[in-house]
């Protein structure tokens, strides 16, 4: 009798392959969460610039800066984070490294962060550790571009 084989599937399924369908997956899900995470960044960024009121004030803290301070720092990191995010998304050779670095530093100024927003901190240092997490486990070879 013979042997019946397994179905194939197409090489870059990830389906009985070396290759981590989730990790696949996880590094389109993470340039989108760095699209929304620095959206959101900006807006913290515009909120702080504008109004200084709208954060609560914090008592004697080692890393106290003034709000307008956080939200320039805020507004910056969230527009290199979209730039980023949009980067990994089109397959860009650069945006994967970089963005795994700009996370790593997105999530220590949102633990700097912590005694403004301290929910929203905690929720985007999450985030950023599973943004790193499917960006370095991604083996897929990121599409060369010119631009």
């Amino acid at each position: 009798m013979a042997q019946a084989t397994p179905p194939s599937r197409a090489p870059n399924s990830g389906y009985m392959s070396n290759e981590n369908p989730w990790a696949a997956s996880g590094a389109v899900f993470a340039a989108v969460l760095m699209l929304v995470e620095g959206v959101l960044g900006i807006l913290k960024g515009i909120v702080g610039i504008a109004n200084d009121d709208v954060y609560a004030r914090v008592g004697d803290y080692t890393f106290k800066f003034d709000v307008t301070a956080w939200g320039w720092i805020h507004l910056l990191l969230g527009i290199v984070l979209v730039v980023v995010g949009a980067g990994i998304l089109k397959g860009a050779s650069w945006a994967r490294a970089t963005g795994v670095v700009i996370v790593a530093l997105d999530i220590i100024l949102n633990f700097l962060w912590l005694p403004y927003t301290p929910l929203w901190g905690l929720i985007s240092i999450a985030i950023g550790v599973f943004i790193i997490w499917a960006l370095c486990t991604d083996k897929s070879s990121p599409r060369s571009t010119a631009s």
